[in-house]
């Protein structure tokens, strides 16, 4: 427990933003499972855009968002274009 006022509001903070940083995380795993092994530009678009976000906010490190950004380049690039769309 807490020994200050200011302690205990920390705690508190800390709490919230654990909370929302956990979703944002989880949100981002799901995106990156949705997109599977083949990912379409739009999906990779929206992906890259929600760890840009994560980054700027410290809920991820700007080198792990510059890390995962490459690696979705690199599998959109490998991935073969799909010539009915």
């Amino acid at each position: 427990m807490a020994n200050t006022k200011s302690a205990a509001k920390r705690a508190r903070q800390t709490t919230i933003r654990s909370l929302r940083n956990r979703s944002v995380l989880t949100r981002l795993r799901k995106m990156q499972k949705g997109a599977g092994a083949k990912p379409e530009a739009k999906d990779v678009h929206a992906m890259i855009s929600a760890i840009d976000k994560a980054a700027k906010r410290g809920i991820i490190h700007k080198n792990a968002a510059k890390r995962r950004k490459a690696r979705l380049n690199k599998s959109l690039v490998a991935a073969p274009s799909n010539p009915a769309a």
